[in-house]
Order: structure tokens, then C-alpha cells, then sequence
């Protein structure tokens, strides 16, 4: 999948999550979105880009979500 349209998604998730007023639970609830309705090919393209790159063009909500919570959803 186009990783460009991946990550403008999880931006769009990481703006309505954003305006919540207690960041972790903000962040928790991006993961949460991320594990529950995106299939796994498409978390596992954007976890990779996030791993070769950091995904410089994710909203800084949004990386940190991922790297706060992405192995509690994900495990190995």
C-alpha cells in the first residue's frame, strides 16, 4: 500500500484525537484505532516506514502513539 496515503491517514486519526485534553489517552486511543481497524498489512507498512525513518511526515501525536504503544497491541 501507498505508505504517503497510510500516513495521511493515521494523520487524520491523530488530528480527532488530538483535540483530546489528556495526551496519553489521546495516544492510547490512535493505537487503539490503528490495531482495531486498519488491516495488519497496512499497520505493518507504516510501522516499517516508522522504523526506517522515523515517518518524519507523521503529526508528532501520531509517532508517539506508535512508539508508546504499538508493542502492547502488537506483540512480537
Amino acid at each position: 500500500m501507498d505508505v504517503e496515503n497510510l500516513i495521511h491517514m493515521a494523520n487524520r486519526i491523530g488530528d480527532f484525537f488530538e483535540a483530546y485534553p489528556d495526551r496519553d489517552e489521546a495516544c492510547r486511543n490512535i493505537a487503539t484505532h490503528l490495531h482495531r481497524f486498519w488491516e495488519p498489512r497496512m499497520r505493518r507498512d507504516l510501522y516499517a516506514q516508522f522504523d526506517r525513518d522515523g515517518a518524519p511526515q507523521l503529526k508528532p501525536i501520531v509517532a508517539e502513539a506508535i512508539k508508546l504503544h504499538r508493542a502492547e497491541l502488537n506483540p512480537p
